[in-house]
C-alpha cells in the first residue's frame, strides 16, 4: 500500500482493496474493521486536516472488475467502522464521566470528614504546636483526595471528545475510488 495526502484529500494507493480490511474478519466489506495501519494512517492525516472542510478519501486501486466492485462498498464500509469508532469513544466518554462521578462523591465526603476532624476533634484532643500540623495534614488529604475527580472534569475528556468529532467527521467522508492500469514488467509482475 503507497499512501500520501494532500490539503484537502486523503489519497491511498492499493494493489487490492482488501488490503484496507482487517484480514482475518469474516465479515463482508461494508461491515469488517479497517487494517489498524489504515486506520492509522486515515486518522493522523485527518488530524491535520481543517476542521472546517470535509474530509475526503481517494482510492487508488488496480482497474480490475473484482476491485471495481469492491470500490462500490468503500462508502459504506468506512462510514460503518468510523461511525462504530465514533460511538465507542462516546461510550468512552460515558464511562469517564460516571467514574468522575464516583470519584468526586467520594473525594466531598473525604474532604468533608477531613475538614471537621481538623476543626472539631484535633482543636479539641491535641495542643497547639502538633494541633496545627494536624489539622494542615487533614486538609491537603481532604484535597488530594478531589485529585482524580477534578483532572476527570477539567482535562481527561477533552483527547476524547476531539477524537470522538474526528471520526464522525471521517464516518461522513467523500469517498472517492480511482481506478488505475495495471503495468506488466517484463517478468510479469504488476507494477504501478
Amino acid at each position: 500500500m503507497i499512501a500520501q495526502a494532500s490539503e484537502e484529500v486523503i489519497e491511498l494507493r492499493v494493489d487490492d482493496i482488501a488490503q484496507l480490511f482487517h484480514t482475518l474478519d469474516p465479515f463482508p466489506f461494508r461491515e469488517r474493521d479497517l487494517d489498524r495501519e489504515a486506520e492509522e494512517y486515515i486518522v493522523g492525516w485527518a488530524r491535520e486536516l481543517s476542521g472546517r472542510q470535509a474530509i475526503r478519501i481517494r482510492v487508488h486501486h488496480p482497474n480490475t472488475d473484482a476491485q471495481a466492485k469492491a470500490a462500490l462498498e468503500l462508502h459504506e464500509a468506512f462510514g460503518h467502522y468510523f461511525a462504530d469508532r465514533a460511538d465507542a469513544i462516546q461510550r468512552d466518554i460515558n464511562e469517564l464521566f460516571r467514574v468522575g462521578r464516583w470519584s468526586l462523591a467520594i473525594g466531598l465526603a473525604i474532604l468533608i470528614t477531613c475538614l471537621l476532624l481538623a476543626h472539631v476533634v484535633v482543636g479539641a484532643l491535641f495542643a497547639n504546636p502538633l494541633r496545627r500540623l494536624l489539622e494542615e495534614s487533614l486538609l491537603i488529604l481532604g484535597w488530594v483526595a478531589n485529585w482524580r475527580p477534578l483532572e476527570i472534569f477539567l482535562y481527561d475528556w477533552w483527547p476524547l471528545v476531539r477524537r470522538r468529532d474526528l471520526y464522525r467527521r471521517l464516518s461522513k467522508a467523500v469517498i472517492e475510488t480511482q481506478p488505475h492500469s495495471v503495468v506488466r514488467s517484463e517478468a510479469g509482475a504488476a507494477a504501478y
